[in-house]
């Protein structure tokens, strides 16, 4: 923890205690919590940003598609309000980034946004074909629903044992927060994990009996997406690059392309930026400055969708989560919960 955050701990006591107190609000019943005839499976975290919840929910989509699958959001820094279900006239701005990435990237699955997510659930089942299981997303600290399954993620080199309550850390909560877990995923880890680091880290978290630990990593698509030509990450190296990246947490695309010896500048900006005009001027010049005709724009897949409009020449490194060890192991504990 750094020096100045320090001096926020008082700040972060208040803050944990205030939810402390409306966690055992709902644990004892004096708040409601609302159970669903349907599997749910709340996919989340402690601390706020980063820990891969889109690429985990894109993987549990992959691998529940022979359901009718809906995934349910708050649709953070939409600029709409209420329930709102997923159609082709909707943009980023109507769902929010993840949202609407899902929309774009699953055409079979349902997806809809709401900041009460339990009214959410309830348009979704009245639906003429309702779904088989609804996957909801960044919905760990919402105790109004009670998920039949919880998934908390948590970064290998940011684990939330390690972390404090903000703002003089990054969780959003007391790390006692972990009981609640089904499944606990530790994300982001080096494809070569040791047996002997895991159990290390399983130590630990010491983790309660009724709970499982999972590791998962990164694996980047090799060929690029958005873009008018086909080019792989190897061409790449024949470009000048330009880098915008708008998230919370972008060292793991910088690792990536550094490890493949690609040259980049990066314009970075803040997580779920909302890219203004001025911003697409400020790229637009950055670009033209480049000398080289062989130029290219990179982002992730995430800012992708919110810019892809407004840029030329723009193309994004599409990702996914792969669970390292026991993989089998975890399918077949999500499919046996959906049933």
């Amino acid at each position: 923890m750094k020096t100045l955050r320090k001096l926020l701990l008082p700040f972060s006591l208040l803050y944990g205690f205030i939810t402390w107190i409306r966690n055992k609000c709902y644990d004892s019943g004096i708040f409601k919590s609302y159970s669903f005839n349907i599997p749910i499976i709340s996919v989340g975290n402690l601390s706020v940003g980063g820990t891969g919840k889109t690429p985990q929910i894109e993987h549990l989509i992959r691998l529940l598609s022979h359901k009718k699958i809906a995934v349910l959001s708050r649709g953070y820094k939409r600029k709409s309000k209420g329930f709102i279900l997923a159609n082709i006239n909707c943009t980023a701005i109507d769902l929010g980034d993840e949202p609407f990435q899902y929309f774009q990237k699953f055409s079979e699955i349902i997806v809809a946004v709401d900041e009460k997510r339990v009214n959410g659930i309830q348009q979704l089942m009245k639906l003429p074909t309702p779904p088989d299981v609804i996957l909801l997303d960044d919905a760990y600290q919402h105790r109004s629903v009670k998920p039949g399954l919880s998934i908390l993620l948590t970064p290998f080199n940011d684990l939330y044992i390690d972390d404090f309550v903000l703002p003089a850390g990054n969780l959003r909560e007391f790390k006692l927060g972990y009981k609640r877990a089904d499944i606990v995923i530790v994300t982001k880890s080096p494809d070569n994990i040791s047996e002997e680091t895991q159990v290390k880290i399983k130590n630990k978290l010491k983790l309660l009996s009724h709970q499982q630990l999972y590791f998962s990593g990164t694996s980047y698509n090799e060929m690029l997406k958005g873009g008018k030509y086909n080019l792989s990450v190897d061409d790449l190296k024949k470009h000048e690059v330009l880098l915008i990246t708008g998230i919370a947490n972008p060292k793991p695309v910088l690792l990536f392309l550094e490890k493949r010896e690609i040259n980049y500048k990066h314009l970075q900006f803040g997580d779920h930026h909302t890219f203004s005009a001025q911003d697409i001027v400020k790229i637009k010049r950055e670009f033209d400055q480049i000398s080289s005709e062989e130029k290219i724009i990179l982002t992730t897949e995430k800012d992708y969708v919110r810019i892809f409009t407004n840029l030329k020449n723009c193309y994004f490194i599409s990702i996914e989560t792969i669970i390292l060890k026991n993989k089998a192991d975890f399918s077949r504990k999500i499919l046996n919960y959906v049933g």
